[in-house]
């Protein structure tokens, strides 16, 4: 996870709060966090980024519309994390 932008890393964590949230989906919920609009052309490539490095899996809820789910790779690495994080913050 130490080569993910904090954004993605953001993104790992509301897929894995979520059961198979929709990009719509895991869009309105960082939309919320950052209390700003996050463009298609930001959301999309970050996404495709931790698919692809197996993080997450990406399937299809109907033609229009993919869904996202956490990977054991992805849950670990969101622990591996919070092991490191609390070295330093107690």
């Amino acid at each position: 996870m130490d080569d993910l932008t904090g954004f993605q890393r953001d993104l790992l964590y509301v897929i894995a709060g979520a059961d198979q949230p929709s990009g719509q989906d895991i869009k309105d919920e960082i939309e919320q966090y950052y209390s700003s609009e996050i463009n298609h052309g930001r959301l999309y490539p970050n996404l495709d980024t931790v698919v692809n490095k197996g993080l997450v899996e990406k399937g299809q809820l109907d033609r229009r519309t993919n869904y996202y789910a956490i990977t054991d790779e992805g849950e670990q690495a969101i622990e591996d994390r919070r092991e490191w994080k609390s070295q330093y913050t107690g």
